[in-house]
């Protein structure tokens, strides 16, 4: 499946990945406003078996079938514990 790219400019590595190049009918209003402008990454041939730097192709794959697009959300960092002495 040829899927398509964008990065939110507002957001750093959040990513959102569509069915159709352009076409955000499918993302609901409010994600789609949450994104900020956004900015076109590359267009993927999606596979099962393809590796992906973040996510499992399995899980895109499954959310463009039946949502027609797939949000990949910034990495969760947790705060460092302090030190107790």
């Amino acid at each position: 499946m040829l899927c398509f790219i964008y990065k939110s400019l507002k957001k750093e590595h959040l990513y959102l990945y569509v069915d159709k190049k352009d076409d955000f009918s499918t993302v609901p209003e409010a994600l789609f406003d949450s994104f900020g402008k956004m900015e076109f990454v590359m267009d993927l041939e999606l596979t099962p078996e393809r590796k992906l730097a973040k996510e499992d192709a399995v899980k895109v794959l499954d959310s463009l079938n039946t949502k027609g697009f797939f949000v990949q959300l910034p990495p969760v960092t947790l705060p460092m514990p302090m030190k107790v002495q």
